[in-house]
């Protein structure tokens, strides 16, 4: 009967005994109130509270991996696109996170939005697709100085995507191919620029000797002759030539001068003959 009667108060002992005692997990801690001022952080391990005089708060002290949704913004050469992000983060001062804001995921959350379109918006498309790794430890910088007060470290942010639409995308491949067609026909002058240097040397060092000319000639002659019977028609060079025509213009020798064995000039030569 004593039993049955001091049950309720046994249950309600019970009960305050259960509530009083908290048990944390290695990467949890408790921001315990007491009275509703701020007492202590605790954790890891057992805990226990005063109920009704104290109350705890759990926060994971893991990092966090938020996903930034889609934003939409115009980069600095007016182009609309679509950009999402990955915001890895950890919570360092327990008490600033509980204290200093209300809901400190969802005010990194927001706060990882705005920075997004606010950097990225500052930069051209061509930024955003080539230098996403200087983009990121910007907006990295930003947001970790701004959540330094709510107690938060901002280990890395990453840009996923970078969705445009399908009219600028052909834009793209069109400037693109337009740069490709631009640095072959560069590559093709400089290539014959360099072919036309190498044979202006060729023909200064040739030309200081004729016999490399002719030597040339005769190689080419060599080369275009092949298997097939074919007629070719070859300029001849001067060179060749030059020293047998020289020889032709030269005058004749004068015949020798005939003297009369019995005189001691030379005999004269007339026209008409003595009889």
């Amino acid at each position: 009967m004593n039993l049955i009667m001091y049950f309720p108060i046994l249950l309600v002992i019970a009960v305050f005994f259960f509530s009083a005692i908290k048990i944390l997990r290695e990467y949890e801690r408790g921001v315990v109130f007491q009275l509703g001022r701020f007492w202590k952080v605790k954790g890891p391990g057992l805990i226990l509270l005063i109920p009704v005089v104290q109350q705890m708060v759990r926060v994971d002290m893991r990092t966090i991996v938020m996903d930034v949704p889609s934003q939409d913004l115009i980069t600095r050469d007016n182009v609309s696109v679509q950009v999402n992000a990955v915001v890895y983060f950890r919570v360092v001062d327990a008490e600033k996170a509980i204290i200093a804001v209300e809901h400190f995921y969802e005010a990194t959350s927001q706060l990882a939005q705005t920075t997004l379109r606010s950097v990225l918006g500052q930069h051209e498309l061509d930024q955003l697709l080539a230098e996403r790794d200087k983009l990121n430890s910007d907006i990295r910088a930003i947001l970790d100085k701004q959540t330094d007060a709510w107690g938060i470290k901002v280990a890395n942010v990453e840009i996923k995507h970078v969705d445009i639409n399908e009219t600028m995308v052909r834009a793209i491949a069109r400037q693109a191919e337009a740069e490709r067609v631009r640095r072959a026909k560069i590559i093709h002058a400089e290539g014959e620029q360099q072919a036309a240097e190498k044979l202006v040397e060729a023909a200064r060092i040739m030309g200081a000797d004729p016999r490399a000319i002719q030597l040339r000639y005769m190689q080419t002659l060599t080369e275009i002759a092949g298997d097939r019977t074919s007629t070719i028609v070859f300029p001849l060079p001067l060179d060749l030539v030059e020293p047998l025509l020289a020889r032709l213009k030269e005058p004749a020798h004068p015949p020798h001068d005939r003297r009369d064995p019995t005189s001691s000039g030379p005999v004269a030569q007339t026209g008409e003959e003595h009889t």
